[in-house]
């Protein structure tokens, strides 16, 4: 099974769902945007996250999540979860509220 992490900004809920896991784990250390405010808090599996050589088999995916944060500032951080299992970064962005119809207007 391949290691997948999720960056979530912090104060948003994840738009999509989280890797497949039994459990997940909150890492101690988030990525925080150098430019601004923005943290992003780290999910991961459980298992993955206490095994002994996690510590060098996520460095490759640390190092690209937060390269995508920093690419993220340029867009206002408009994206609040990015996933990655290893090369490519996968970025969910939360929907549009869409607007009401109009109400109809009946004439008595």
């Amino acid at each position: 099974m391949s290691l997948i992490i999720a960056a979530i900004r912090s104060g948003t809920d994840p738009v999509a769902p989280l890797p497949p896991a039994s459990f997940h784990r909150t890492l101690e250390d988030p990525i925080y945007c150098p430019k601004c405010e923005a943290t992003y808090v780290l999910v991961v599996d459980y298992d993955h996250a206490i095994s002994r050589h996690f510590a060098d088999d996520s460095r490759r995916h640390l190092s690209i999540l937060r390269k995508a944060v920093t690419q993220g500032h340029s867009t206002d951080h408009r994206i609040s979860h990015f996933e990655t299992n290893g090369v490519v970064v996968t970025s969910h962005t939360a929907p549009q509220p869409q607007p009401l119809p109009p109400l109809p207007r009946h004439i008595m």
